[in-house]
């Protein structure tokens, strides 16, 4: 990379997450010796000046997408000096460019191409026949192109043809004009759908896009994810209008193509070189610019759905873990029964079972005797229930069976099973339960993640738990990635108890990974538990930069050093007992009762190595060591006797849980089999621009039924107070008024909110 686009990059990104260059230069540097991002937040302040995990996730990110750029830049650069045709002023433009587009337009006059018509018509002698029409725009081209009839060239029809692809590949090549027909069709550009000929029956899914239009700048990621996928399909036919009304050949894009190779007046000349630049717009320029702005339009609206991913995602994980305690896991089935997996307070299973409640069996008496012996033999105090088919009848049987059970009674809850059948039958399932049956392991699974949902959630490949919005129409590299920085962060941010982690777990943590992870537990069955972080250096591969990456992370519960247990990293426990000798206190004593701490001024302790920021933190991690930060476990409780969707009435006030929140709204489990959503316009009664100001995944909210079609599966639900407008507001999207002058689309509203999007998550679209 060249010393200018080293210095340009921070100065770029310091713009983007609202920085300066030199945090973002400091911050470069650390990523690029190896630190990660949740180091580099939680133990590097000083360094980058406070820059937080989400600023450096952005800055990580957009380092990438840079260099490439500069990569790409430098090799332009090179290209074209080697072509002997780099000018200032050349060199000039390709430095000032700012976005990829940019610098291959520019690139383009330059760039080695496959034999064109253009190449043909100048081997064939025809490049003054284009430049006297271009010249001399008085002269009829037709009595110019005489002269240049040859054996290659049999007829004046057959001149002017060569010579019009001279000017079309003039026009094509001339990057000005393209950014200024690009900016135009941004600006102008209708996104429009219709249904491909015989498809209405088959395609009947996206039947919102039958007749569809809106702007290109404004379409929604899903509903642009949604089109893309009925065209793969074979449903739909998507593309892009632009100027669709203006007359032909009078277009303004075809008057700017005009414009650029000097049509003014109306003289043979003009008139032929304006039909020449119709003629490229058409069939050039609308064609190439069209797949520009597509790929633009594809890009973006897959970032949004994989942000959307991303933060549904970073909930569901930093969900509240219900503790440590005995735990039965329900996996309910119908034919196949319910598969029933009891561990103890650490996640050991403690005993499985199969039991068979409904048909064909129907053995209901005998599944609570087999459930209830379960809960009085290991002590159970949390029953997790599988939201999958049968949970509502499941939930039901242990609703019964709890009824008439004496003494302290387990809490029921019900939560998602995403991923549980993906991770019953991974390598990783086989290895941890060898003897157990794939279905058991499921409701092992489903009983681990009620106590601790990251934990557990951390074993499952993140695009596998399905929390995202048209998640398998994405880039998966990029979804991929992305996801894994969440769940690093996530893990990080919790901390890791390193003498009871999984390897799965441990993988996850700053600089472990997944072969140090495995060093690290095989270490601990051999030599039994740590008893200081210093310990962790005794292990296979571990050096001194994987601890320094990993050490604040990784937690030692009563072990010989009690800032081991906090989050305090190793290199700062001087400072940390520093803090503890001025409050006069024993550490241990402290850490129990840090009302001290309040009396100290953090500046006292700052020095050289350590700013005031790592002081705070250490300050703050004695006074709640070990904090977790996630919330409180709370349990939605669903209404008796609602169970399926028929059971819903309008106006019906239910409790639910979050389970998924898009840019469109959030659906909502009520425990009826079928998600309701809560329109982005129904969350609060105040304007929402984006749901997750309101709510996240695992959240427990009241809903009101607005609407409910048993047919189509479609739950309309609203926090709002007013049910009323709510319901109004439902109708209005489902009946829009259809634009001017063009078949009516399925979106609505003075906003943009979609009815399209209310239709295509409750059809099942929302990739769940």
């Amino acid at each position: 990379m060249t010393p200018n686009a080293s210095r340009r990059i921070p100065i770029v990104i310091a713009a983007e997450i609202g920085a300066q260059p030199a945090q973002v230069l400091a911050a470069i540097t650390l990523l690029d010796e190896g630190a990660t991002v949740p180091f580099i937040a939680r133990y590097r302040k000083e360094v980058t000046g406070g820059l937080d995990d989400t600023q450096l996730r952005n800055l990580a990110e957009r380092l990438v997408y840079l260099r490439e750029f500069e990569a790409r830049r430098t090799a332009i650069l090179s290209s074209i000096t080697e072509q002997g045709k780099m000018t200032d002023a050349l060199a000039t433009s390709l430095a000032k460019a700012a976005t990829k587009a940019e610098l291959e337009d520019i690139y383009l006059p330059y760039k080695p191409k496959r034999r064109t018509r253009a190449m043909i018509a100048r081997e064939n002698g025809l490049e003054p026949l284009a430049q006297a029409i271009l010249a001399d725009h008085g002269v009829d081209p037709a009595v110019l192109a005489v002269s240049f009839i040859t054996e290659a060239v049999l007829d004046v029809k057959s001149a002017l043809e060569g010579a019009r692809d001279i000017v079309a590949e003039g026009l094509a090549e001339d990057a000005a004009l393209l950014g200024r027909l690009r900016a135009h069709m941004k600006q102008v550009a209708r996104l429009s759908a219709k249904v491909v000929a015989g498809k209405e029956a088959e395609g009947a899914k996206f039947s919102d896009y039958f007749a569809h239009s809106e702007p290109w700048h404004a379409a929604p990621s899903h509903r642009v994810l949604a089109m893309l996928r009925g065209q793969n399909e074979g449903f739909l036919a998507v593309d892009l209008e632009i100027d669709p009304d203006a007359p032909k050949g009078d277009s303004p894009a075809e008057r700017a193509c005009a414009a650029a190779i000097g049509v003014a007046g109306r003289g043979a000349g003009d008139v032929w070189l304006r039909e020449a630049a119709a003629w490229t717009w058409r069939v050039k320029l609308r064609t190439s610019l069209t797949l520009d702005l597509m790929a633009e339009l594809r890009e973006r609206s897959e970032a949004e759905a994989i942000n959307v991913f991303a933060r549904n995602l970073k909930d569901l994980l930093l969900a509240a873990p219900a503790g440590g305690k005995a735990t039965m896991g329900l996996d309910p089935g119908i034919r196949t029964g319910v598969k029933v997996a009891v561990v103890d307070a650490t996640g050991k299973v403690l005993a499985t079972d199969t039991v068979y409640p409904f048909q064909p069996k129907n053995d209901l008496r005998g599944a609570q005797v087999a459930i209830a012996q379960a809960i009085v033999k290991h002590g159970v105090k949390l029953i997790s229930i599988g939201n999958g088919t049968a949970s509502r009848e499941t939930e039901k049987m242990v609703a019964d069976l709890l009824a008439h059970l004496p003494g302290e009674k387990p809490v029921k809850v019900i939560v998602s099973e995403a991923g549980a059948s993906v991770y019953s039958a991974s390598e990783l399932a086989a290895r941890e339960f060898p003897d157990l049956d794939v279905s058991l392991r499921g409701a092992v699974s489903i009983a681990r993640r009620l106590q601790d949902p990251l934990a557990e959630l951390v074993k499952i490949e993140p695009k596998s738990i399905g929390v995202g919005q048209y998640q398998h129409d994405v880039d998966q590299h990029r979804l991929g990635r992305s996801l894994e920085a969440v769940v690093e962060d996530a893990v990080n941010a919790v901390g890791v108890d390193v003498n009871t982690a999984s390897a799965p777990l441990l993988a996850r943590v700053s600089g472990v990974g997944p072969g140090l992870a495995e060093a690290i537990v095989a270490h601990r069955d051999a030599n039994g538990p740590f008893s200081t972080r210093r310990e962790l250096l005794k292990v296979a591969r571990l050096g001194p930069k994987a601890f320094e990456q990993a050490a604040g992370f990784l937690r030692i519960t009563g072990g010989k050093e009690p800032l081991d247990a906090s989050s305090v990293h190793p290199e700062a426990y001087d400072v940390a007992r520093k803090i503890v000798a001025a409050c006069g206190r024993d550490i241990r004593a402290l850490m129990g009762d840090p009302a001290p701490l309040k009396s100290i001024d953090a500046r006292a302790f700052v020095d050289d190595r350590f700013g005031l920021l790592t002081v705070k933190d250490i300050l703050a991690e004695l006074e709640k060591p070990a904090r977790d930060p996630r919330p409180s476990f709370r349990t939605a409780t669903f209404a008796d006797g609602v169970e399926d969707i028929k059971d819903l009435k309008p106006g019906m006030l239910l409790e639910g849980t979050v389970t998924n929140v898009a840019a469109f709204g959030a659906f909502v489990d009520i425990g009826v089999h079928q998600d309701g959503l809560v329109h982005v316009s129904q969350l609060a009664d105040k304007f929402v621009r984006d749901p997750h100001e309101v709510v996240k995944a695992g959240d427990v909210v009241k809903v009101r039924v607005v609407e409910v079609d048993v047919q189509k599966k479609r739950i309309a639900l609203t926090m709002k107070k007013d049910s009323g407008e709510a319901r109004e507001q439902a109708r209005e999207r489902h009946t829009p008024p259809p634009q001017k002058g063009r078949p009516g689309p399925s979106s609505a509203g003075p906003t943009g909110a979609s009815s399209n999007a209310f239709a295509d998550a409750l059809k099942g679209k929302f990739s769940r």
